[in-house]
């Protein structure tokens, strides 16, 4: 049977990966996004507002007529000032989804984007004290005690899945690493600025976050490695109605990456020195020095709110345990794709430097 994708949320890391990934696979692929990216020769655009339930509704008849994807990936979701408003929120966007697709009769596979705050607990109480889990992280530990809108994504998809007879699968990234402007959560594009920052202004690259991750092991999701997993996810069948782990598939440490991280953008590197030094103090004031460096190389995006997100780099950086993931699920139902993370930062660097991102 022809496959045809709906990629939602299109224009961040992973969703822009993950409808690269399909494209070159053959799939007939929709993006779905406030503003669909506009670099992906093939890509169908479908320019939607997921809490406007009339407006989507309207954007997938012009996109589908009367049928509709028979693939589903879940790569969006929006931030908000609360956990209990993240829960309605994220939740809404994912029924409002299904809701809208059920009634076309085509779903036959739909594959839930989250990520490790599902063993870590949400921002309101993130890696604390009594929640620890251990490590590494494995996808049969049970859900916390605690509110989490990632639950309440995967409860929403489990519900219509019950009702439309779909299946699904979940992904659990670990810091996605990838090309995107103005995404949420863009640890390695906040640390490319910042090191930017740092040669231009002569001060060190010093590292914000924690002993424990400074000298615990760590892993990371380069975005084109979550894409592979949900491509290979949607072809096997033995991975339908599971939840799965993604990661490079290495391990590293901090304190090993991040002199190299430097060494790629010719700065001091800085270890950890005694205390977190959050990056999202430490950059509080560079909007002018950025928009002066924009200015200066002729770069492309001259506010600095839209390519770096420190607190979240802070959140990453700054837990009190080394983090690192088990793959373990998809390893055992043949899923073997490995990526380097040093080069993972590295291409990142030089596709930004390449787009005239950075300098």
């Amino acid at each position: 049977m022809k496959r045809s994708a709906l990629v939602v949320g299109a224009s961040g890391i992973g969703g822009h990966a993950t409808a690269r990934e399909l494209l070159a696979h053959g799939w007939t692929v929709y993006g779905l996004a406030r503003r669909p990216p506009a670099d992906l020769p093939g890509l169908i655009p479908v320019p939607a507002d997921l809490m406007d339930p009339e407006r989507l509704g309207a954007a997938l008849a012009t996109a589908f007529g009367d049928g509709g994807p028979t693939h589903v990936f879940i790569t969006t979701w929006m931030r908000q000032d609360s956990e209990a408003e993240n829960i309605r929120v994220n939740a809404t966007l994912v029924r409002n989804l299904l809701d809208a697709l059920s009634r076309r009769k085509t779903l036959r596979h739909v594959a839930l984007v989250t990520g490790l705050k599902h063993y870590l607990g949400p921002f309101e109480a993130y890696a604390s004290s009594g929640t620890l889990p251990d490590t590494p992280l494995r996808e049969s530990q049970p859900r916390l005690p605690l509110d989490n809108f990632y639950y309440a994504q995967e409860d929403e998809v489990y519900a219509a899945a019950a009702r439309d007879r779909f299946t699904w699968t979940v992904h659990r990234p670990h810091t996605v690493i990838g090309m995107a402007v103005g995404n949420a959560m863009n640890l390695g594009t906040t640390l490319a600025v910042y090191a930017s920052i740092c040669k231009a202004t002569g001060r060190p690259f010093r590292f914000p976050g924690s002993r424990a991750q400074w000298e615990g092991l760590s892993d990371v999701t380069d975005a084109r490695m979550l894409a592979r997993q949900l491509r290979w996810a949607a072809d096997h069948d033995a991975a339908r109605n599971e939840a799965f782990n993604i990661t490079n598939g290495d391990y590293f440490r901090w304190s090993w990456l991040w002199r190299r991280l430097a060494a790629w953008f010719g700065v001091q590197a800085a270890g950890f020195e005694g205390e977190m030094r959050p990056l999202e103090a430490e950059m509080a004031n560079d909007h002018a020095v950025w928009r002066e460096l924009a200015t200066r190389h002729k770069l492309v995006e001259a506010d600095l709110n839209r390519l770096v997100s420190p607190w979240h780099t802070d959140l990453d950086l700054g837990r009190p345990i080394e983090v690192m993931t088990d793959m373990a699920n998809s390893r055992r139902l043949g899923f073997a794709a490995w990526q380097s993370t040093e080069d993972s930062f590295y291409d990142l660097f030089a596709e930004l430097r390449a787009r005239m991102l950075i300098p």
